[in-house]
């Protein structure tokens, strides 16, 4: 039985700044972590971005809605990852908030 995690963060950045903070934040976590240890694809239509990520047999589906007011980030985990739900649930909320502050200066590209 999988598991579902829904976050939202509210902003006041518009969404192309929250779109552009976003799409900055993800990339360099595809090329600091996910990429070295899974297969990773990210498909934006709009203000819209279909995630899917592969490692060790398991396949995690997220879909990342970025809104004037808010990003809305709902992940869909295998069963086998539900017992993470928690912990991960935490790292996506940190980075999702840091990426969305004032003032946050984007990661320097490896």
């Amino acid at each position: 039985m999988s598991k579902s995690i829904v976050i939202t963060v509210p902003h006041d950045l518009g969404v192309e700044a929250a779109k552009k903070r976003i799409c900055e934040r993800v990339e360099a976590l595809r090329g600091a972590y996910i990429d070295k240890l899974a297969y990773s694809e990210i498909k934006w239509t709009g203000d819209k971005a279909d995630v899917r990520v592969v490692a060790l047999g398991q396949s995690v589906t997220a879909q990342i809605d970025v809104m004037p007011d808010q990003l809305r980030i709902e992940v869909q985990l295998p069963w086998l990852l539900g017992v993470l739900a928690n912990k991960i649930q935490g790292v996506l909320t940190s980075n999702a908030k840091d990426s969305l502050t004032i003032g946050y200066t984007p990661p320097p590209k490896n």
